[in-house]
């Protein structure tokens, strides 16, 4: 399964889980975080997709992914995710 299709089923998981997705351009990181009282995880467009992979890992670790249906490749590619620690280092080149 390519790195896109898993990014989009990750969405599509933190959005079953009641969090809005929102892609938006400009110099930031992306991540989760509440904004009056609602449940926001954001991706930079200027970023890869790898890098929203990291970034959806990262932010469903700590919400009940569990009680979401994923395909055994989308887990398998989370899971892998999570056991290699991998994060994200956006440089300053980058955030433009």
């Amino acid at each position: 399964m390519k790195v896109q299709q898993i990014v989009s089923e990750l969405e599509d998981a933190a959005r079953r889980l009641g969090i809005q997705v929102r892609r938006e351009k400009g110099s930031f990181r992306g991540g989760y975080c509440t904004r009056n009282d609602e449940e926001l995880l954001m991706l930079n467009r200027n970023h890869p997709p790898e890098a929203h992979l990291a970034i959806l890992a990262e932010a469903l670790r700590s919400l009940p992914v569990d009680s979401v249906y994923l395909k055994p490749a989308v887990r398998r590619a989370l899971e892998d995710s999570w056991a290699r620690g991998v994060r994200v280092d956006i440089g300053e080149a980058d955030a433009d």
